[in-house]
C-alpha cells in the first residue's frame, strides 16, 4: 500500500492545551476539524500515548490554538517534541501564552483559539477521536494558518512518532 497519498490530505498544525491539576500541559496535533456549526462541535485526533490525552480524559476540557505560518518555532519544539510527564510545556521564556476559559492557549503567531468540552471519545487504535462542544472562541489575527504541507515543505519540520502521519523512512 502506498501510504504517501495520505500526505495529500489537508492538515493544519494546532497547539492543544489542557490542565494537569493546576499545571498547564499540551501538545501539537495536525487533526482538528469542525463537525457542526449550531451548536459548534469539533473533532480532535489525539494519540493515546500522549500525556495530554491522559489530562484531557481527566479534565474533559481542552483548548485549541490555530497556529499561523509565522508562529514561533519554540511552540512546536516544546509542545510537539517533549512530554508533559516530565516537562513544564508552557514556559513564558519560550513563547507567549495565557489562560482562556481557564485553559492554556498560545497567544503569539496564532490566528486565534477556542475552548471546548468533551462530548465523547472514539477509539481508533493508537488514537482517539475526541468530539467536543466549543464553549468560546476568539480570532486574534488575520494570518495564514500553518498547514502540515507548509511545515514540511517550507519550514522543513520533522514528524514526531506519535503523529498520525508519521512514517519510518
Amino acid at each position: 500500500m502506498d501510504k504517501s497519498i495520505l500526505w495529500d490530505l489537508s492538515y493544519g498544525l494546532y497547539a492543544i492545551g489542557t490542565m494537569n491539576g493546576n499545571l498547564p500541559t499540551g501538545c501539537i496535533v495536525n487533526t482538528v476539524f469542525q463537525i457542526t456549526s449550531d451548536p459548534a462541535v469539533i473533532a480532535l485526533g489525539l494519540n493515546k500515548n500522549n500525556f495530554t490525552h491522559q489530562a484531557i480524559k481527566e479534565q474533559r476540557r481542552f483548548a485549541v490554538s490555530v497556529l499561523a505560518e509565522q508562529c514561533n518555532r519554540n511552540i512546536i519544539a516544546k509542545l510537539g517534541f517533549t512530554s508533559g510527564k516530565n516537562t513544564k510545556k508552557f514556559d513564558e521564556t519560550l513563547f507567549e501564552w495565557t489562560l482562556f476559559d481557564q485553559l492554556p492557549v498560545v497567544t503569539e503567531g496564532v490566528c486565534g483559539f477556542l475552548s471546548a468540552d468533551v462530548i465523547s471519545f472514539t477509539d481508533t487504535g493508537t488514537h482517539d477521536i475526541i468530539i467536543a462542544r466549543v464553549n468560546d472562541a476568539k480570532k486574534v489575527a488575520d494570518l495564514l494558518p500553518l498547514t502540515y504541507k507548509y511545515y514540511h515543505d517550507v519550514i522543513k519540520g520533522k514528524t514526531p512518532k506519535n503523529a498520525p502521519t508519521y512514517q519510518e523512512k
